[in-house]
């Protein structure tokens, strides 16, 4: 039932954003960009009792997924800028985010064997 409840209530938290969004793009953009993801992520976490280890370790991750996440970002709006069909758009920006998910493992791996 509480996975029901949390569903509910991410989904509409994301529908009243998009709404806002198609009247107010750049507003809704920003308000998008808020950690709202991450932060219903860890309220939803604390509620189901996790450790507040876990947590932490949650709230680290999403920091190291910021650069890919920007770039990723940058890339979809460029392409398209320049009139990129959406689908090759989010492509692009899903390739770059990996590609950049993947280098940015190998260097912090390649640092902690030093």
């Amino acid at each position: 039932m509480f996975a029901i409840v949390k569903i509910l209530i991410s989904a509409i938290i994301i529908g009243i954003i998009t709404e806002f969004s198609r009247r107010y793009p750049q507003q809704g953009g920003v308000i998008a960009a808020l950690p709202i993801v991450s932060l219903l992520s860890i309220l939803w976490l604390y509620t189901q009792g996790e450790q507040m280890d876990k947590i932490s370790k949650f709230a680290i991750g999403v920091v190291w997924g910021l650069p890919g996440t920007v770039v990723m970002l940058l890339i979809i709006g460029i392409a398209l800028k320049h009139s990129i069909h959406i689908f090759a758009s989010l492509g692009l920006g899903i390739a770059a985010w990996l590609v950049l998910f993947f280098a940015q493992d190998l260097i912090v791996k390649h640092i902690g064997s030093l």
